[in-house]
């Protein structure tokens, strides 16, 4: 019989103990083993060079976090059956199980809209047919619907090991420092009151740390004008793609990214989940490295910017763009190109973002005496005041010529 108890060697939290067995069968599956092909950032390595790490690293540190935050939670005298830790740890382990190539940008562009959440859950629910109901506790951990709220809340919240997990490991691998927390403090720091989620109050500004750490990754590696770009042109190039598909132009591509290319608005049938869990970064990379030859300017230009890493110019303000300024950029990708469609390729981006929600899932600081109190009400807060507003950046973006 083979042993299913392995350990896994991370970068990130050194080594990674499987304790469960239906833990290793999940990681095994080819849905699960899909991951190893859909990088964690996108095309962010176009920016930072070493950020090539994917899906699977982080849905493992994940499900390393989560054990270990349960067993700080046991020493604290919280009672967790080893059906729930198992339940706990096969729920992060597949939070992200639904993504589709180059995570977010394009699942609305290929899916119709369709939510890498509602994905992943449809997944669960086949792969918990296959292991006999083996993951029906986790699937209710995973959708908030299990008695005890706090294991939803360390899946998903402001304070979960899903976030924990990739702010380390993004920073590890952008090489950005200022993203770099310390998991251990804060995972420490974790108790449960009335079934919730709290955070020790003396652990007060680890958690402001984190929350800091968080908006400057945004600001400085997910938002950078230039990630904030390449996204961008990703989803560009796939509208650009399914409407020439849509007009009869025949592109080439794999055959599962040409069926999507080709799919019209519907709800979700068993031949797209079966083709969806087939696609990965490289169908899209194939495809744009052979639309860089394509007869329409749009779609082989956004391509060649991508394949060649020739990116447009863009500029960042904290203000909308001039629509004149932005027509004058139109006019000279015309003339410069000899095109009529330049404003194809002259865009304003937006990205905002709210560091710390107050009305949402807020974090709540257990007091010595027993008493919990919200972390933005706390007297001993320096920073979550600060954080409690929304940023937002515009970004122009326009051909170099």
């Amino acid at each position: 019989m083979q042993n299913k108890l392995k350990i896994i060697n991370d970068p990130v939290h050194g080594f990674i103990k499987i304790p469960h067995e239906i833990l290793f069968d999940v990681i095994e599956h080819p849905y699960f083993q899909r991951l190893r092909r859909i990088s964690q950032t996108g095309l962010l390595n176009l920016i930072f060079p070493g950020a090539t790490h994917t899906r699977f690293h982080h849905a493992i540190g994940a499900m390393h976090l989560m054990f270990t935050a349960l067993e700080t939670l046991k020493q604290k005298g919280v009672e967790i059956s080893p059906d729930e830790e198992k339940g706990a740890m096969l729920a992060i382990l597949m939070h992200d199980i639904g993504h589709g190539p180059f995570s977010h940008a394009l699942e609305s562009m290929l899916m119709d809209d369709w939510h890498h959440e509602n994905l992943s859950l449809l997944l669960m629910n086949r792969l918990n047919d296959e292991f006999n109901g083996e993951l029906s506790t986790a699937i209710e951990m995973f959708q908030g619907k299990y008695h005890r709220k706090f294991f939803n809340q360390l899946i998903s919240s402001q304070l979960d090991v899903d976030r924990l997990d990739y702010l380390n490991r993004d920073s590890f691998f952008t090489g950005v420092s200022e993203g770099n927390i310390n998991t251990q403090r804060i995972i420490s720091m974790m108790n449960v009151c009335k079934e919730e989620l709290v955070i020790d109050a003396k652990g007060v500004y680890s958690i402001e740390n984190f929350l800091t750490a968080r908006m400057f990754m945004y600001w400085q590696v997910y938002y950078h004008k230039t990630s904030a770009l390449a996204e961008f042109i990703l989803v560009k190039i796939l509208e650009r793609a399914k409407y020439l598909a849509s007009e009869g132009v025949d592109l080439p591509a794999t055959e599962n990214l040409k069926y999507f290319l080709h799919r019209g608005k519907s709800a979700a049938t068993d031949e797209d989940v079966e083709r969806f869990t087939q696609l990965d970064d490289n169908d899209v990379i194939q495809a744009m490295k052979l639309w860089q030859k394509s007869d329409d300017f749009i779609l082989s230009y956004w391509c060649q910017c991508v394949i060649q890493r020739n990116l447009p110019k863009t500029i960042i303000s904290s203000h909308p763009f001039d629509e004149n300024f932005i027509d004058e950029k139109i006019r000279n990708t015309n003339e410069f190109f000899g095109i009529d469609n330049g404003k194809e390729l002259v865009h304003e981006i937006t990205r905002s973002l709210l560091p710390y929600n107050t009305e949402k899932q807020p974090i709540y600081l257990l007091q010595k005496s027993g008493e919990v109190l919200r972390l933005d009400e706390s007297e001993d807060q320096l920073l979550s005041g600060l954080i409690v507003h929304k940023t937002k950046r515009y970004i122009l973006t326009f051909p170099r010529l």
